[in-house]
């Protein structure tokens, strides 16, 4: 089996293939492995081994359909710079494929040129990364193994779902969906921002924002205190889980010392798999209610006082009788506003 020192070392051992199980964890003729095979690259960052790869129908028709939808996005792009290589090349970032307009709502077969291209590319996405979430939990039971992984890629679904199917729905257009493309996205959800009143008062956006900064800090708190005990054997956390050694005293005493508390070898994979997870769940939520629950996030947050009321201030009138605005320093002399000196 290949390992590795240390992130910081060039030291790879060739060995025998890691192969799986036997008999096969699944039906015969059900499955198809590819590889295995040594990788000098990857082995500077990790395991030498790449493969074998589990290809099973839900696989191959999961990456078909991927194909098929990247083919429609990528090729509309390139038509909308008139087949131009170097154009399309260079204004990636800014071309978009967008969703039926609004006055098509949500018929099934709008025209190609008006949203049809958007929804034959959403069908294709949607069917590859649900076949994909199928293939993972399947594995998954084969293995033996606990399913929390394909559960928190459900919830990343959950969001894309909510973005481009479920809130479309609830509001009665596809236009409402977000566009195929990097920056034609990143303007949607300014503007979709912007239409609602500011989504930083939506209390589910807040809460899905301490739940992405939470989860940051909870991940690179525990990479911290593994590759800081390191040394000790700790890069062996399920043995430690049951057999706490050296590295973990020495990471728990760390944070009890530095905050007084600190979460164990197991724990703290909960804490930040529930952080990570509620990112995207609480998320979707809150883009669900807008436009369906809540129309103005601001007018809501100042009804429930958590925003403050901006009350315009008086206008002043048109016509200013003379005097009314003069200023006077009565110790220290002033001018008023005709000019006069005032002692």
């Amino acid at each position: 089996m290949a390992r590795f020192h240390t992130l910081y070392t060039s030291i790879e051992v060739a060995a025998p293939f890691e192969m799986p199980p036997l008999p096969p964890l699944s039906r015969p003729g059900g499955h198809v492995l590819l590889g295995p095979r040594h990788s000098v690259w990857l082995g500077r960052l990790g395991e030498t081994q790449l493969g074998p790869t589990h290809m099973g129908i839900l696989a191959i028709v999961s990456l078909l359909c991927g194909f098929i939808a990247i083919e429609i996005i990528g090729l509309n792009m390139w038509a909308s710079v008139d087949w131009n290589l170097l154009r399309f090349i260079k204004m990636l970032p800014f071309l978009a494929l967008e969703p039926p307009s609004a006055k098509q709502g949500l018929s099934i077969l709008p025209p190609l040129h008006d949203g049809g291209w958007w929804l034959l590319a959403g069908f294709f996405l949607t069917a590859s990364i649900l076949l994909w979430w199928a293939r993972m939990y399947s594995r998954a039971v084969a293995l033996g193994m606990g399913t929390h992984v394909a559960w928190a890629f459900a919830s990343a679904i959950w969001l894309y779902l909510v973005l481009g199917f479920f809130r479309p729905i609830l509001v009665g257009s596809w236009s409402e969906a977000v566009p195929f493309g990097i920056v034609p996205h990143l303007n949607w959800t300014a503007t979709f921002s912007v239409r609602y009143g500011n989504l930083f008062y939506n209390p589910f956006h807040m809460l899905s924002i301490v739940f992405l900064y939470g989860s940051t800090m909870l991940f690179t708190m525990h990479a911290g205190t593994i590759l800081s005990t390191q040394r000790y054997g700790s890069e062996r956390e399920t043995r430690e889980i049951v057999d706490p050694g050296s590295a973990s005293e020495r990471g728990s005493l760390f944070w009890r010392w530095t905050m007084g508390f600190n979460a164990n070898f197991d724990s703290i994979h909960k804490w930040a798999y529930w952080f990570a997870l509620l990112t995207t769940l609480t998320g979707g939520i809150g883009i669900l209610m807008t436009g369906t629950v809540v129309d103005n996030w601001y007018l809501w947050g100042v009804e429930h006082g958590i925003a403050a009321d901006y009350t315009p201030l008086q206008q002043i009138p048109a016509h200013v009788p003379p005097g009314a605005l003069d200023v006077k320093a009565p110790h220290l002399g002033g001018v008023t506003a005709s000019g006069d000196t005032v002692p």
